[in-house]
């Protein structure tokens, strides 16, 4: 049996994560719960799994906390704020930590973990978007193990099991296309908040719904697979496939191409990286082509799309520049989830962030760089995004 911390347990990746705790119990048990500031739902789910530690991150909600559980016996040990998601990433008894944190917010967890020695189920993609020169040395030198829980790198993951070293060619990154695939580029100056958060095929939370509607998902997950599988941005693709059916594809070096396939459904990446290497039985609707009946692909409109782009920009240029693009996103989604700017703001501002950005350390930011330019990164585009209608930024 696997024990598992589980950061971010009251958001989405959190639920599915419980979800399939509840159906393995002989497999999987929870040790640690961290949540964000959801009181109701993580008293739920402290009584439906008896964790022996508990964060919670808004420190203000842990006097409701400690009451919505008070008739526990025994009391989990409850903590509050950014130290205490820490404690529950590094806690002893934990095997696995699932980092389903949204955003650079799981960052610091993440390494707290790694250097406790806890072997890695990654749905938080940030933490190799913005850390990878400083999280892979720390993996590498801890002995831990990083398996990628979301969909596309978990499909990579899967079609590389058995190919030899130095066998791989090309990786090959599947999207939806977001809400607005099949708008024409015009209409996008009347997006609201409700239009880009209706995903065609994924259940996922408000940010990365947003981040799938602009492409950005699909620029950090470019990011994220260079670090995860060490190929150079060249050989690193985005292809639109609006059944989400296949979720990632490899090429080899002979062209031989290996893909992934299932429902979309988040629970399969998340049951892969707990469960490797072994496969468990489940019960779930087993995939049918007849039913699909077809699979179809095209190239991502870069107009449409241009965060893309500036995802690849920021690769490439490296050192701390993939951070600033992480948590001008972060920034500029926020802004727009709360109705402060619009739709097509988003990569104007992110645009500006990585231009107005003073580049160093390219090969070798330490993590207090990478903090630094974080905030630099979300400051600066607070500040610009108060100042939209006095100069045009050309993306």
């Amino acid at each position: 049996m696997k024990t598992i911390s589980l950061l971010g347990s009251t958001g989405s990746i959190g639920t599915q994560t419980l979800d399939i705790v509840s159906q393995y119990p002989n497999e999987f048990r929870i040790v640690g719960l961290a949540a964000l500031r959801n009181v109701e739902l993580l008293a739920q789910q402290i009584r439906e799994f008896q964790p022996a530690i508990v964060a919670i991150c808004d420190a203000q909600k842990l006097p409701e906390l400690k009451e919505a559980i008070a008739d526990l016996d025994p009391q989990p040990i409850l903590l509050a704020g950014e130290a205490g998601v820490i404690e529950v990433a590094r806690y002893c008894e934990a095997e696995v930590v699932v980092t389903g944190i949204v955003g650079c917010a799981g960052l610091l967890p993440t390494i707290a973990a790694i250097k406790a020695g806890k072997d890695i189920a990654l749905a938080n993609k940030e933490t190799l978007i913005a850390g990878g020169p400083v999280v892979l040395p720390l993996v590498q030198q801890h002995g831990v193990k990083l398996l990628p829980a979301d969909s596309e790198h978990s499909a990579i993951f899967q079609c590389l099991q058995g190919v030899p070293n130095g066998g791989l060619r090309r990786l090959m990154l599947t999207a939806s296309g977001g809400a607005f695939r099949d708008w024409s580029v015009d209409k996008l100056s009347t997006v609201t908040v409700a239009d880009a958060l209706k995903h065609p095929n994924w259940s996922m939370g408000r940010k990365i719904t947003i981040d799938s509607a602009t492409l950005m998902n699909k620029g950090l997950e470019v990011i994220e697979a260079h670090w995860l599988f060490g190929l150079d941005y060249n050989h690193i693709d985005i292809v639109i496939h609006p059944q989400s059916i296949i979720h990632s594809l490899i090429e080899l070096q002979d062209t031989s191409m290996l893909a992934q396939l299932g429902w979309p459904d988040m629970r399969l990446p998340l049951l892969y990286a707990l469960s490797w290497p072994e496969r468990i039985y489940t019960a779930w609707r087993q995939l049918d082509l007849v039913t699909v009946g077809e699979l179809t692909f095209r190239a991502p409109n870069h107009q449409k799309y241009p965060c893309m782009q500036l995802a690849y920009a920021a690769g490439r240029t490296g050192g701390c520049m993939p951070a600033v693009l992480n948590a001008a996103n972060e920034q500029a989604v926020a802004l727009f989830l709360s109705e402060e700017i619009q739709f097509l703001d988003i990569p104007r501002l992110i645009e500006r962030a990585c231009d107005r950005y003073q580049v160093h350390n390219y090969s070798s930011p330490t993590l207090d760089d990478i903090i630094a330019a974080d905030q630099w990164a979300r400051q600066e585009v607070v500040a610009v995004s108060k100042t939209l209608g006095r100069y045009t930024i050309t993306v």
